[in-house]
């Protein structure tokens, strides 16, 4: 599933595929700003994680865990 997250005054997004589900993502953002943590973190598909302070979210976009179609497509 890829993850996009952009950051506050900043020109580009944090975008990696991760292995959790939409349900896990949507509930550490959900955590991290309900108890006013200081950071939420992720963890990409090779094991990368990142650590993206709460104040400085602008939005958090979640992909869909359908599988991308191979061949042509009519």
């Amino acid at each position: 599933m890829e993850i996009r997250v952009g950051i506050a005054n900043i020109g580009r997004e944090l975008s990696f595929e991760t292995e959790s589900s939409a349900d896990d993502i949507r509930a550490a953002v959900a955590d991290a700003l309900e108890s006013k943590a200081a950071s939420v973190s992720f963890t990409d598909s090779k094991g990368s994680s990142y650590i993206v302070p709460t104040a400085s979210l602008a939005y958090v976009e979640i992909g869909t865990e359908e599988s991308r179609r191979i061949g042509f497509v009519a």
